[in-house]
């Protein structure tokens, strides 16, 4: 999973050389943290969330098929 939201991620910034994205254990879920620039927060958010959101929904459909829960959380 983190190597889908890392290259979602590379693929809509201007700076993928600043692209980090970790994965945790917490719980019974696996948390992955996807940290870009922060001029490129705009593009990775998109508006009215609706860019955070798909790579959300591909990400949680992604796990399904292995059924694991996966949170993805945007930091700055």
């Amino acid at each position: 999973m983190k190597e889908l939201v890392e290259v979602l991620a590379k693929a809509l910034v201007d700076h993928p050389e600043e692209v980090v994205v970790t994965e945790t254990q917490k719980d019974n879920a696996t948390v992955i943290e996807l940290r870009v620039s922060a001029s490129d927060m705009g593009k990775v958010i998109g508006k009215q969330g609706r860019i955070a959101k798909a790579i959300r929904s591909l990400v949680k459909a992604a796990a399904s098929k292995d059924d694991r829960k996966v949170i993805v959380e945007i930091v700055q």
